[in-house]
């Protein structure tokens, strides 16, 4: 079926129209807006709803054709559809000059409606909708618990929302103990659930409900803990391509337990980025969930960042991508005071620190359109795994 809006000054006109696609069964009618809409105000539904097709009045000329025009600008392909109550020369005249081709009269005569959205449905199916959406896709990962995922998912996301007018968007997958709601003391009741519950059917009266604006950026939080509940990959999918269309950044926290819907995530992901720390523990599990996510077709997604870097670190950056195979793209410094100076006033870390600078670099480095490729694996570094998979000392 498919899906419409309404766009009319005429109360009457509108109604009847709705009540006619009802009857017919052949076009779902998503909104109808009783005024012709500022830019803005359409773009938003435009985005949230996605229709294919917009039935437009042109009782009033002139905001109809300003109408159209924003329409073939925003929307590729979308089917535009001229309703009138009377169905005469000038009128027919002032549809084509904008390019407008199909034409339906007050009070909607059934037959003359079903060759129109017959119409309109031939030339969708030979060149469909197409919605513009990001692909600035970042999945956070933790090698282990405790590295540091959340606090470097906040932080970078803070830094790309303060990259100009860039509209980011940070979503707590973590349901088992996601950090956002405490790190950033929100008070919102709602969570990811609750997007997630209403997935297919989101709109934009709803998601400001659901998000919290903070530090320049949206904020879905985790909720509390709830580690039996299960996300269906379409939901996932419907969330983000909600979020694709009204972002222009989306970041990921993830569990790192690998969930269904993790992987879901990271196949969505432009960049899966591993953090890990340079110790055992970390570099274990991080070379162990590489050769996992190579099996599921994501280990040319993934990057490695090391985080929490003293300044003689146990392992250096080039050991540590001989013992992962793999390429670290970057390399965060340890800044205990400053990280837990953030968390106890629910901020994020000063960006004028040295920290905040590296993270305004990386987050930079993200968006950048020449994504640096992984190298290719240099020779293992023995000392630390011996053939077995079991550490030895490093000399």
């Amino acid at each position: 079926m498919l899906r419409s809006i309404i766009i009319g000054s005429d109360a009457e006109v509108s109604q009847r129209l709705e009540e006619a696609l009802t009857a017919l069964g052949m076009v779902s009618v998503l909104r109808v807006l009783p005024s012709y809409p500022s830019g803005e105000d359409l773009f938003r539904v435009l985005q949230a709803l996605t229709p294919d097709m917009v039935f437009l009045s042109f009782e009033r000329v002139e905001q109809a054709q300003l109408t159209v025009r924003f329409l073939e600008k925003e929307v590729e392909g979308i089917q535009i559809t001229a309703i009138h109550r009377v169905c005469d020369a000038p009128a027919l005249r002032e549809t084509m000059r904008v390019g407008v081709r199909e034409y339906v009269e007050f009070p909607f005569e059934r037959q003359a409606l079903i060759d129109s959205i017959q119409h309109s449905a031939s030339l969708l199916e030979q060149k469909p909708v197409k919605y513009p959406g990001t692909t600035h896709l970042f999945a956070f990962l933790p090698s282990k618990a405790g590295v540091g995922a959340s606090t470097l998912a906040l932080n970078v996301s803070a830094a790309l929302a303060r990259r100009g007018n860039t509209r980011v968007l940070l979503s707590d997958f973590d349901l088992n103990s996601g950090m956002m709601r405490f790190l950033l003391k929100l008070q919102n009741e709602y969570s990811i659930l609750d997007a997630v519950e209403h997935s297919g059917a989101m709109d934009e009266n709803l998601w400001p409900q659901l998000v919290t604006s903070i530090h320049r950026m949206s904020v879905l939080h985790a909720g509390r803990v709830n580690p039996s509940i299960r996300i269906d990959g379409t939901q996932i999918r419907n969330l983000i391509q909600f979020m694709r269309r009204n972002y222009d950044a989306l970041c990921f926290d993830l569990s790192g337990n690998l969930e269904r819907y993790s992987l879901d995530i990271m196949h969505e992901s432009l960049k899966v980025l591993l953090v890990c720390t340079p110790e055992i523990p970390s570099l274990h599990l991080a070379r162990e969930k590489l050769q996992f996510l190579k099996t599921v077709d994501l280990d040319n997604r993934v990057g490695v960042v090391l985080n929490r870097v003293h300044k003689k670190p146990v392992f250096s950056k080039a050991q540590v991508e001989e013992i992962l195979g793999t390429r670290v793209i970057a390399s965060l410094a340890n800044d205990y005071v400053g990280v837990n100076k953030a968390t106890a006033s629910g901020s994020v870390v000063d960006p004028k620190s040295e920290l905040g600078r590296e993270y305004d670099l990386f987050a930079a480095s993200l968006v950048d359109a020449r994504t640096p490729q992984p190298a290719e694996s240099k020779k293992k570094f023995l000392e630390f795994f011996s053939a077995s998979g079991t550490p030895v000392s490093p000399r």
